[in-house]
């Protein structure tokens, strides 16, 4: 920065959304050195608005602060060098100074001021709803953007800093041990759905570029904008018995709902009871369903298939599929009958890459879910399609890339189409199991047995059924 010109420093500006500034900087011909050597009362004079002066002294003394220990951190290793010529080198000062870097983010971070309905909620040690956990997340986003100077790309050890900071002070939030990974995914896909909108942003381009874009990205945004005016027209096109009647403004609100970004899930809740009935008897007198999805199209997210799931049965899905595979997770790896299934060999080599717990028992977790079906001699593509394309109509997950932290994804699909997609296995599971239930669908024959284990479990059966 000290070598800057008063361009440079003005482009910094701009950067730093301290655009305001720049005239007078190019009058006053502030390069770096300059900038650099700024005290309160130059900054005062420079600068009139109270909001721009400690926000431009805040960076200005970030950077001294980073500035004075990556010099200290060069000595140290320059004298380092001079003793262990052959481990300090190339490679290894360059992670060394990355390491320093993520060293001072990590001491450097703090959770910030939540709202004060969300303080209330933690203050009492009650696990949020849904719609809590999406403000709590929503916080933490705009957080960490802030802290890592706008980018909207955290690397992996920054999200870990932030999910660990955030248990480490609220403990219970961690349900069942398995919370890291959830709330760090959750984590992950608020900054993938605010990266979504950006398309000309140059490190957006930079990194499509590097990465690729995902596949169905375009076709899925173009769907969405022309989704409402569709949702509109077919609803008055459904059912006679619902024209005219409250039921029908209750639909057509939640399809109206349905498109927005922020959504009132505590009214969506309200309107899913009112509505329950008509829905349930679509269901049983076997509506298509792209009808009832198109009525009812919060049935979508998980959220509401697993509150459905609920309603009928007085059974949290999700739970349940959480400790159902962290009870069986290490008997179904044990098993002879998958030592050399291809899920088993890839969760092996995997399993060499890593050390942290969480992360072993996360994959350990993933392998068991995908190979239930071959512990009970079933179908297994009647149960998940891994990295392969979907073939069947009834409900079956697809699985890509199962075993990678940062590319995996997991979907519902039925009828051949994605319902939803969702965040793990545990998630997965869950969906899977609760969409039989939920759309009243008949259990496979050659997935019977490994459904029909799960259920039993799931609805605490008195002898229900086992491992072979």
């Amino acid at each position: 920065m000290e070598s800057w010109s008063v361009e440079q420093v003005c482009n910094w500006l701009k950067q730093r959304n301290l655009g305001e500034l720049v005239p007078k900087f190019r009058e006053e011909e502030v390069s770096g050195a300059a900038l650099l050597a700024l005290n309160d009362r130059m900054v005062q004079q420079l600068v009139k608005k109270i909001g721009h002066q400690a926000v431009l002294m805040d960076l200005i003394k970030k950077y001294q602060q980073q500035k004075s220990g990556l010099e200290s951190l060069t000595y140290c290793c320059e004298t380092a060098s001079q003793k262990f010529p052959e481990v300090i080198s190339g490679k290894n000062l360059k992670s060394f100074f990355a390491r320093h870097k993520m060293l001072q983010w990590t001491s450097s971070y703090s959770l910030p001021d939540f709202p004060y309905d969300v303080k209330c909620i933690l203050a009492e040690k009650k696990c949020p709803d849904h719609s809590m956990r999406i403000r709590i997340i929503e916080f933490l986003q705009a957080d960490m953007t802030k802290y890592l100077e706008g980018s909207l790309y955290p690397n992996s050890q920054q999200y870990n800093i932030v999910v660990n900071t955030l248990l480490q002070a609220y403990p219970f939030l961690d349900e069942d041990g398995n919370g890291f990974l959830l709330w760090k995914r959750a984590l992950k896909d608020r900054f993938k759905y605010i990266r979504r909108p950006i398309e000309d942003d140059e490190q957006v381009l930079r990194n499509k570029c590097k990465f690729g874009h995902r596949r169905g990205q375009s076709r899925k945004s173009s769907f969405a904008e022309n989704k409402l005016d569709d949702v509109q027209g077919q609803v008055e096109e459904g059912p006679a018995h619902l024209k005219g009647s409250a039921m029908d403004l209750h639909i057509k609100w939640l399809n109206q709902e349905y498109m927005k970004t922020q959504r009132n899930w505590e009214e969506v809740d309200k309107r899913m009871n009112v509505t329950m009935e008509i829905r349930r008897k679509m269901i049983s007198d076997k509506a298509p369903l792209k009808d009832i999805l198109r009525l009812f199209p919060f049935l979508r997210c998980p959220y509401q298939l697993f509150r459905e799931f609920q309603l009928l049965t007085h059974m949290d899905i999700q739970k349940k599929t959480v400790e159902i595979l962290e009870i069986y997770s290490e008997n179904i790896l044990s098993l002879y009958a998958v030592r050399n299934n291809p899920i088993n060999v890839m969760l092996q080599e995997n399993l060499k890459q890593h050390t942290e717990e969480d992360v072993l028992k996360y994959m350990k977790m993933t392998a068991a879910c995908l190979l239930l079906p071959e512990v009970f001699g079933d179908d297994s593509s009647l149960f998940a399609a891994v990295n392969e394309e979907v073939k069947t109509v009834t409900p079956v997950l697809e699985v890509k890339n199962p075993f990678n932290m940062n590319s995996c994804e997991f979907a519902l699909y039925i009828e051949g189409e994605e319902l939803a997609q969702l965040d793990d296995c545990t998630m997965a599971l869950a969906a899977l199991v609760a969409a039989f239930q939920v759309f009243d669908i008949p259990f496979p024959k050659r997935i019977h047995r490994t459904l029909n284990f799960l259920q039993s479990l799931v609805f605490e059966v008195r002898s229900p059924a086992s491992l072979p």
